[in-house]
């Protein structure tokens, strides 16, 4: 899936990842952010991986979402191949342990190669974080995402209310 002149860059290690990663598409497409999504393995299809975040920018993605489970390494070998910023997505896959072997592998980066690093299976909180990246030079997604962060509020005003309005 391609959306006309795409921003960033979804991607995952397995066709299993995706209904984690839905979540970043969702909030993106929420938001009207143009981004692309496809599946690149660092394990089983490591030329693609290579192919794919090489030429990133050069395709004008601005950020990439990496998700990956178990050993996890598709984050940090895509940036450690890109300039452009990378966020991991640890994804709880069924070969896991708990999910803490791909957030470790994920967040254990070492010096030079950072992987900005979302909580277990928190895609959507990706997808926010890449689309407030573009946000800084893009005012029509700063615009989108400040209405964006007033609904959040909203909501909370209005269930503070009813929870208020509860009589015990």
């Amino acid at each position: 899936m391609t959306t006309n002149n795409p921003l960033i860059g979804i991607i995952m290690g397995s066709k299993s990842d995706l209904p984690v990663m839905q979540d970043a598409i969702d909030v993106l497409k929420h938001l009207n952010v143009p981004f692309e999504v496809s599946v690149v393995s660092a394990h089983r299809t490591p030329q693609r991986m290579f192919d794919y975040a090489n030429a990133a920018a050069e395709r004008g993605l601005k950020v990439i979402i990496a998700g990956a489970g178990g050993a996890a390494h598709l984050p940090g070998m895509v940036a450690s191949i890109t300039h452009l910023p990378v966020i991991g997505v640890p994804v709880k896959s069924s070969n896991s342990i708990d999910g803490w072997d791909s957030i470790l592998s994920i967040l254990q980066m070492p010096n030079g190669i950072p992987v900005a690093t979302v909580a277990l299976n928190a895609a959507k909180n990706a997808g926010i974080l890449a689309a407030q990246m573009v946000a800084i030079a893009n005012p029509e997604v700063t615009e989108r995402l400040i209405a964006f962060k007033m609904d959040l509020k909203e909501k909370v005003e209005q269930t503070a209310t009813e929870v208020e309005n509860i009589r015990f």
